[in-house]
């Protein structure tokens, strides 16, 4: 028994050392810079191979930035990481992501493309401004990029096609959109091993278990999950508006109780009144003022990124509980308006009131996806 509790504590031990000892490093000091630790970990650092995942190496220029080399495309910037979502942001050295999108090989590395989409590139023999890709053009050659069928059968009278193959992107592209710009953004990869989702969920420390394992472990979760001083507010303040709404609602079943019981009197010593009376009474009607569970969860939820970088007219507070928002933070958009509030404040206000509290315009529910 004395054996089974050393060789116990011993686990434990060399646990919790192994992920105290992989300490969170970066490139250069600035406040921008990204964070690294497990499942990546920094080439050349003092950090024992054991902070890393294999396949999850990066490395720093003289410049302080970080650099992802994939075995069989070359070195990439990166711009962002997020490990709630578990996603890496990338970018061309070079400015010239498209020449990189044709030759982007993944295998033999740990990380995936969001979306493909076939692409045909076309050499044109004149002088194009709109949807050129302009680091493969010159002053008398264009080089395009689409993925409407249309549009290239209309260009290939003019232009000669170059290649046509799935390309990697991060989103699906939109309706009437610059084809060509769009693969000059950042490309989005994602990756599921390891899956240090529920751990980041929690706010613990994703590592290796124990020492020599590959089996993943989550260590340093907090005791107690954090309150929400800004839910408390917004709840607050739905209770002072619902109940003045309830008062006035009970004051106003009180006038009608009354009102019937005066037109009974009327009717029991009027017979002719009474019908007129029932005639023109009005009947009461149910109106329903939130929205629905099905509804509210239709709309879209995003995962803040350790950037805070928010699309659309958006500041880092929330216009509800005007709390700073922070990472790893679940927030809710509302579609149409596209204002995003902490998913627990809108839920909370949307069971109530149809209209977004920003704008107050009312949001309609987003369709399935087709599959």
């Amino acid at each position: 028994m004395y054996i089974l509790v050393n060789l116990f504590v011993l686990f434990l031990f060399h646990s919790r050392t192994a992920a105290q000892n992989c300490s969170v490093l970066a490139c250069s000091s600035s406040s921008s810079s990204i964070p690294i630790r497990f499942p990546f970990r920094l080439e050349g650092s003092q950090q024992p191979v054991s902070c890393g995942y294999p396949g999850f190496t990066l490395s720093c220029d003289d410049h302080g930035r970080t650099i992802l080399r994939l075995p069989h495309s070359g070195e990439f910037f990166v711009r962002d990481i997020n490990f709630l979502t578990q996603q890496i942001l990338l970018h061309d050295p070079a400015d010239c992501l498209p020449t990189r999108l044709l030759q982007l090989n993944l295998s033999d590395s740990p990380f995936l493309a969001t979306y493909y989409e076939n692409y045909t590139f076309l050499d044109c023999p004149m002088k194009l401004k709109s949807s050129a890709i302009g680091c493969l053009s010159n002053s008398t050659h264009t080089v395009l990029a689409s993925s409407d069928e249309s549009f290239v059968q209309a260009m290939a009278t003019v232009c000669s096609v170059m290649v046509s193959r799935p390309i990697p992107i991060s989103w699906p592209v939109q309706y009437n959109q610059d084809l060509s710009d769009y693969l000059n953004r950042d490309l989005q990869l994602s990756w599921s091993t390891p899956d240090c989702m529920d751990c980041e969920m929690k706010g613990g420390m994703c590592n290796f278990a124990s020492k020599g394992s590959q089996n993943i472990g989550c260590f340093n979760i907090p005791a107690t999950d954090r309150t929400s001083k800004g839910l408390l507010i917004f709840r607050i303040v739905c209770l002072t508006i619902a109940l003045p709404a309830i008062m006035s609602s009970f004051g106003i079943g009180v006038f009608i109780c009354c009102k019937d019981r005066r037109q009974g009197r009327n009717r029991a010593n009027n017979p002719l009144q009474s019908i007129d009376l029932a005639a023109v009474i009005p009947q009461p009607s149910i109106v329903t003022v939130g929205l629905d569970e099905s509804t509210i969860e239709s709309f879209t939820k995003i995962v803040l990124g350790e950037s805070l970088r928010l699309s659309g007219p958006n500041d880092n507070i929330c216009p509800i509980c005007l709390a700073d928002y922070k990472p790893k933070e679940i927030l809710r958009c509302i579609p149409e308006c596209a204002h995003c509030f902490h998913a627990e404040c809108i839920d909370e206000w949307l069971k109530i009131s149809s209209m977004c509290p920003v704008c107050r315009n009312s949001p309609s529910p987003v369709p399935p996806n087709d599959t």
